[in-house]
C-alpha cells in the first residue's frame, strides 16, 4: 500500500509540529499547518487569529459546555462560526490530499481523511516533564506552573476532536503510529516516520 498523505496529531508540548515539518522536509512533501489557518482566513472572511484559536482549542473544558457556550443563539449563534471554520479547514484539508503528497498536523485530519486507504495517522506525545521543559525552553512559556498549561492544552484539543469527530483524541486505535518523542528525540522520531512511509 501506498501512503501519500501522512496526518500527525500531538500532545501539546511534543514538538510534533516541528516533526511533521522534518518528515516532510525529509520526504520532500507539501507540509500544512499554518498554511490551513491562512487559506481558511481567507476563504471564509474571519480572522487568522479566530480561526487559530478555534481550529484545535475548545473554550470549555467538557464538549457539553463547548456545545453550551458557543451555541447559545437560537440562530446558531458562534456554534455556526465554530462549525464554518471546521467545515472550511475540512475543504483545505481534503482539497490539499487530493492534490499529492503532503503532511498535514493537526485540525482533526485524521478523522476528515478516514476513508482514504493511503493515508497514514501519526499521534506524537511524551512525558509530562520533557513537555513541561519544552514548552518552557523552546516556546518560552513563561507560566508558573508548565504542567498545567500542558493539561489544559490537551483538554482543550480532547473537548474539541470529541465534539467534531465523536472520536477520542489520543487513543491509539486511531493511529497507525505512536511515537514517544521526548525518548526518541525530534530527529529519529522525523526518521522513523519518514522510513516508515518509504
Amino acid at each position: 500500500m501506498s501512503i501519500n498523505i501522512i496526518t500527525i496529531s500531538r500532545e501539546y508540548g511534543s514538538g510534533g509540529r516541528l516533526i511533521g515539518k522534518t518528515v516532510a522536509e525529509k520526504l520532500g512533501w507539501k507540509f500544512l499547518d499554518r498554511e490551513i489557518i491562512e487559506t481558511a482566513a481567507r476563504e471564509s472572511g474571519l480572522s487568522e487569529k479566530f480561526i487559530e484559536q478555534s481550529g484545535e482549542y475548545a473554550s470549555a473544558t467538557t464538549s457539553l459546555l463547548f456545545n453550551l457556550s458557543v451555541g447559545n443563539n437560537p440562530d446558531g449563534g458562534m456554534m455556526s462560526l465554530y462549525n464554518e471554520v471546521f467545515n472550511v479547514q475540512r475543504e483545505i484539508i481534503c482539497k490539499a490530499a487530493d492534490e499529492g503528497r503532503c503532511v498535514i498536523v493537526g485540525r482533526c485530519a485524521d478523522y476528515i481523511l478516514r476513508e482514504r486507504d493511503d493515508c497514514m495517522n501519526v499521534f506524537i506525545h511524551a512525558s509530562t516533564e520533557k513537555r513541561a521543559n519544552r514548552i518552557v525552553a523552546i516556546y518560552g512559556d513563561d507560566s508558573k506552573n508548565p504542567e498545567k498549561r500542558l493539561k489544559e492544552m490537551d483538554k482543550k484539543r480532547r473537548v474539541y476532536c470529541r465534539n467534531f469527530t465523536g472520536q477520542e483524541w489520543g487513543e491509539t486505535h486511531n493511529y497507525q503510529l505512536c511515537i514517544d518523542s521526548g525518548f526518541y528525540g525530534i530527529e529519529k522520531s522525523a526518521d522513523i516516520i519518514a522510513e516508515t512511509v518509504k
